[in-house]
């Protein structure tokens, strides 16, 4: 009986897809993922997210620079 591999919800570039599901980065389940490991430090994982926004906005240059804002940093702020 061999095991079947679980994939990370990476991204994989230059698309910027979720390796385990295909869907645009972040994808709910690395959202999730990521919102726990930085539970306590949200200023963190913001600065890590606009790092990886950077990255991918010079990969995808026919995304428009607010949408990409949108999909990774909105959902990331601190709630009032």
């Amino acid at each position: 009986m061999h095991r079947r591999r679980h994939r990370k919800h990476l991204p994989t570039r230059p698309t910027w897809r979720c390796a385990a599901c295909g869907i645009a980065w972040p994808c709910s389940a690395a959202k999730l993922r990521l919102l726990g490991e930085y539970r306590h430090d949200r200023l963190a994982l913001t600065v890590y997210l606009a790092t990886l926004q950077a990255e991918a906005s010079a990969q995808l240059s026919e995304v428009e620079p607010a949408r990409l804002t949108e999909r990774f940093l909105s959902w990331a702020r601190a709630r009032a």
